[in-house]
């Protein structure tokens, strides 16, 4: 309980704000507390996914490096239907690895492999060289066909990318296939096989077709002379190829413009709209578009660049050989079963994305001082479906992250489970929080997986803090306005016991006044022996009721120390009916009320387990309370009844005729020291306690006290069960 002092300077505003600055005080040092403590398992969090995201891309880089260094290894004479196996001088040819249909290679999602001549033939593993026959080496028509059109469509994906010349195919004789005495179809492309005659006829056509196209785009009103830029340099690189357009794949800042709208070259690079236009065909927005959250975006960066120290420290990522020239000797066969002997210079591979959407793994290979390309033509859903998707989904950043695949700054693929996260070329904004980000190594340094997330997944120890933060909220709430009522409660109570203390100053020297004042009068003899009588009674009615007031405050007193001694026994209802209305008939009359008892039968045969004493102390204090209340009622009567309810409980009533009870008050009447009037304004006497104590003896008794308004006035009702 609060000192009396501290109480008397407050009011309930003041402690409002006092106990408003003490919850705030507790509450913000707290609350950083537990968002500091959150935030660090959020980061923990963070680095646990971030450690996922960088472990399995590290298991698909190593997938890869196995893979690359598998294809890399492979001779220069793989690249043809027929190698030479063992000493060359057994002169022994069996067919390719390369060879095989369907595609069987190194790396998922390989559509075939392909070979490019200095001048831009094309050649492929697929088919038979020219001089064999296809039926000889186990090729049958239909499997042929297929063969034949898996080629074409690789020499047309490398023809729209302008990686290897694309003039018209000529005419290829199916039916040598057919039959075994006819010679072997050519393989697609070739210029081997064509006649010098027909190699010039093509190239007239060639040359007449591409200037009927000039001629038309200049006669053109509408043309502008810009658009006449790609058709010559078309008819330029058809007359003239150049395997530069290789080179020029892995260039950054050329990549995206190396397409089906020509070559881009230093003299002539492409325009901001051939830009534009392969980006939509090809990409699914910029990397740089990503609007990535800054907070963990900056997080990540400073754990990229620990983990690039780190791995400087110790050597790299994996101790993968070095990627350098190799040279090596190859037998190959030149037809008519020679076997001819020869060394080459292979490069590693390198790796591009082509406007088509394909991805190209290719190497430069030098013969006899010629250069060849020889590579790897790749369907990017497939690969990446096979290396990356696959192995993401089966992680635990599959169900709370995306996944995206870029390859130079261009987004190609996004992977997610979630359609929350979506990745657009509109002016929508990209939205995420990047978890890691990292390229893959050499020859696909290119590719860069960037892992994102939309929300990240609470810490193992969040849901702790959430209970804790929500136990600690509940108690401060709870707190404060546990504090705030009892406050409230010390501050009525003080104010109740003042009042209190003056209704107690004014009970007490009013009675003993008027006793003192008619004693002295009888002891001076001034009072004739009428007056006399009526003083007598004065003198007593004053003391009973200076009698009760201090049984009150006695029976308050044991109350609050918690000593209540009661005598509980048996007694029967009819002998409290009698005891009663003995005591109280006298006071009644006196106030100038008449008393009616109305008394049960049933009841009156039946006994109850009470303290006597106390059951008479509440009667009293309820004919009292009643007498007070309704002295200016117009019918100044008070009715005492008893009966025996269903429920086996008797109850007595005390009702008057007064004004009754306001609502409001019903449930306040029964609170010590409470009183609807002012000590400074009240009209009646009173004390304040005497209905409590009435409330506290009966529920002592294990009674039950109600009151209920009645028209006129009001009634008090106590019960008690039968013994």
């Amino acid at each position: 309980m609060l000192p009396n002092t501290v109480i008397k300077r407050f009011d309930q505003r003041r402690l409002r704000n006092l106990l408003l600055l003490i919850f705030v005080g507790l509450a913000v040092p707290t609350t950083i507390l537990i968002w500091q403590a959150y935030s660090q398992l959020k980061w923990e969090a963070f680095a646990q996914h971030r450690s996922l995201a960088e472990q399995l891309t590290d298991r698909i880089d190593a997938r890869l490096i196995d893979m690359i260094n598998a294809a890399d290894a492979r001779t220069f004479a793989d690249y043809s239907f027929l190698v030479v196996t063992g000493d060359p001088s057994a002169n022994f040819l069996q067919r390719s690895p390369l060879s095989n249909y369907p595609v069987t290679a190194d790396l998922p999602g390989v559509l075939g492999h392909f070979q490019v001549d200095t001048d831009g033939s094309f050649s492929t593993p697929l088919l038979p060289p020219p001089d064999s026959n296809a039926n000889e080496l186990g090729i049958g028509t239909a499997e042929y066909d297929e063969r034949l059109q898996l080629a074409r469509e690789i020499q047309a994906v490398l023809a729209d990318n302008q990686l290897v010349r694309s003039r018209p195919e000529p005419e290829l004789r199916r039916g040598m296939v057919a039959s075994p005495a006819a010679p072997a179809a050519m393989s697609v492309g070739s210029e081997v096989s064509m006649a010098p005659e027909e190699k010039e006829a093509e190239d007239l056509a060639g040359y007449e077709g591409r200037s009927r196209e000039l001629r038309v785009a200049a006669d053109d009103d509408v043309a502008d002379k810009r658009d006449l830029a790609p058709l010559e340099r078309d008819f330029r690189d058809s007359a003239a190829y150049s395997q530069q357009v290789f080179d020029e794949l892995t260039v950054p800042s050329k990549s995206s413009a190396v397409g089906m709208a020509g070559v881009a070259s230093e003299a002539e690079p492409a325009t901001g709209a051939d830009r534009k236009d392969a980006l939509r065909q090809n990409t699914m927005g910029k990397v740089s578009d990503l609007q990535l959250d800054a907070a963990l975006q900056k997080k990540s960066e400073q754990m990229e660049r620990a983990a690039v120290a780190e791995q400087a420290r110790s050597g790299g990522r994996f101790d993968a050989p070095a990627r350098a020239k190799r040279r090596e000797l190859s037998a190959l066969s030149t037809g008519d079963q020679y076997i001819t002997t020869f060394e080459s210079e292979i490069d590693p591979l390198e790796f591009s994305l082509l406007d088509s959407g394909h991805f190209v793994l290719f190497r430069k290979v030098w013969r006899d001082g010629e250069r060849y390309i020889q590579g790897l033509l790749i369907d990017q859903a497939r690969f990446t479906q096979d290396i990356i998707s696959t192995r993401f989904m089966e992680t635990a950043l599959w169900g709370m992250s995306s996944l995206i695949v870029a390859y130079q700054d261009d987004v190609i693929q996004t992977m997610s489970r979630a359609d929350t996260y979506r990745l657009s070329t509109g002016s929508a904004e990209m939205e995420g929080a990047l978890l890691y980000r990292n390229r893959l190594s050499a020859p696909l340094d290119s590719l860069e997986l960037i892992y994102s997330i939309k929300s990240l997944p609470p810490g193992p120890g969040a849901s702790i803090i959430g209970w804790l933060t929500l136990v600690l909220a509940l108690v401060f709430v709870g707190g404060f306005i546990a504090l705030y009522r009892l406050g409230v409660g010390q501050i009525n109570l003080a104010r109740q016991q003042q009042d209190f203390v003056a209704a107690v100053n004014h009970e007490l020297k009013t009675p003993l006044t008027s006793i003192r004042m008619y004693g002295e009068m009888l002891k001076e003899g001034w009072a004739d022996e009428d007056k006399r009588q009526s003083y007598y009674e004065f003198i007593h009615d004053e003391s009973e009721r200076l009698t009760r007031l201090i049984s009150n405050v006695l029976q308050l007193a044991k109350f609050s120390r918690n000593e209540p001694q009661l005598d509980m026994k048996p007694t029967p209802v009819s002998s409290l009916m009698s005891n009663i209305e003995s005591k109280i008939a006298s006071q009644v009359e006196r106030a100038g009320f008449t008393l009616e008892f109305s008394r049960d039968a049933t009841a009156d045969e039946v006994a109850i387990r009470i303290d006597e004493d106390c059951f008479t102390q509440i009667i009293i204090n309820l004919v009292d309370n009643a007498i007070k209340f309704s002295k200016d009622a117009a019918t100044k009567r008070i009715e005492i009844t008893s009966r025996l309810d269903t429920d086996q409980r008797v109850a007595f009533a005390v009702r008057d005729y007064g004004p009754g009870i306001p609502t409001d008050q019903m449930k306040k009447i029964f609170k010590l020291f409470y009183r609807s009037e002012s000590e400074l304004t009240r009209e009646t006497v009173g004390t304040g306690i005497g209905l409590a104590i009435v409330h506290q003896l009966t529920l002592a008794m294990d009674g039950k006290v109600d009151v209920i308004n009645r028209e006129p006035g009001a009634e008090f009702v106590v019960s008690f069960a039968t013994a």
